[in-house]
C-alpha cells in the first residue's frame, strides 16, 4: 500500500466515526449514556424525540461502533461501547466551552440567571468533603444514581426535591451535581436550595467525569 493510500484510508476512517457525532441529538445521547444503559424509549423520553427518531440515531451511533445493545426480553438496551467514547465527548465538551463564545456566553448567562455561576471542581469537592461540613447530592433521576454514584452522596432525584431539601441541614453547605456541564438538574436544584435559605453549590463537573479520573464508585444491586 502506498503512504498516500494508508493515509487516506486512516484518515477517513475517523472521518466515518466523527461523521456520527455531526448531530445535537446523537451529542445528547453520549453524554446521557455516559451515565449508564437506557432503553430506546428513555433515551427518547431524554432527547424529547420520538422513539423511531432516536431509534435512528442510536442506529448511525452503532454503527459507527459508538454504542452496543444489550436484549432483555422485549427490551433493548444501549450503552457507550467504551470509556474513551466518553473521554473523546469531554474533550470535545470542553473544546467548544473554550474555543466557542455562543457556547460559552450560553452556559454563563443560563447560570448567571439561576445564580449558579460558581462552580465547584472535584479537586474542591474532594477537600470540602474532608472537613465533613458539607452535605454531597446526586440530583440524577433514581435509575442512573443506582448505576454509580460518588459516596457519600445521597439520592434527591428531581421528581422528590421538595422532600428531600426539607431534612437537609442547615448548619452545612450542599453541594449538588448530575450529569455534566450541560445538565441543567444541578443547577435548578441548587437555585431551588439557595431559595430556601441553603447554602448551595453545583459541582462544575458530573459523575461520568469523577468516574474517568478513576476516583471512589459506588454501585446499588
Amino acid at each position: 500500500m502506498e503512504k498516500r493510500t494508508f493515509k487516506n484510508s486512516i484518515y477517513g476512517g475517523i472521518a466515518q466515526m466523527t461523521k456520527a457525532l455531526a448531530s445535537p441529538h446523537r451529542l445528547e445521547i453520549i453524554d446521557l449514556l455516559a451515565q449508564g444503559e437506557k432503553t430506546v424509549e428513555a433515551i427518547a423520553g431524554e432527547v424529547g424525540a420520538s422513539v423511531a427518531n432516536a431509534s435512528q440515531h442510536l442506529q448511525v451511533l452503532k454503527q459507527a461502533r459508538l454504542v452496543n445493545i444489550r436484549k432483555q426480553g422485549h427490551f433493548v438496551y444501549y450503552a457507550l461501547s467504551d470509556p474513551a467514547v466518553f473521554m473523546a465527548w469531554q474533550s470535545l465538551r470542553s473544546l467548544s466551552i473554550r474555543q466557542l463564545p455562543d457556547v460559552e456566553k450560553l452556559v454563563r448567562d443560563f447560570r448567571t440567571d439561576r445564580h449558579t455561576l460558581e462552580g465547584l471542581s472535584i479537586d474542591e469537592l474532594l477537600h470540602r468533603l474532608e472537613s465533613e461540613q458539607v452535605v454531597l447530592v446526586d440530583v440524577r433521576p433514581t435509575d442512573e444514581y443506582r448505576m454509580g454514584h460518588i459516596p457519600q452522596a445521597l439520592s434527591a432525584p428531581p421528581d422528590g426535591w421538595d422532600e428531600t431539601f426539607e431534612h437537609l441541614p442547615r448548619t452545612k453547605e450542599i453541594i449538588a451535581y448530575c450529569r455534566g456541564p450541560f445538565c441543567v438538574y444541578a443547577d435548578e436544584a441548587v437555585a431551588r436550595l439557595k431559595s430556601k435559605g441553603y447554602r448551595a453549590f453545583r459541582l462544575e463537573a458530573g459523575f461520568p467525569d469523577w468516574q474517568a479520573q478513576g476516583l471512589p464508585v459506588a454501585i446499588l444491586s
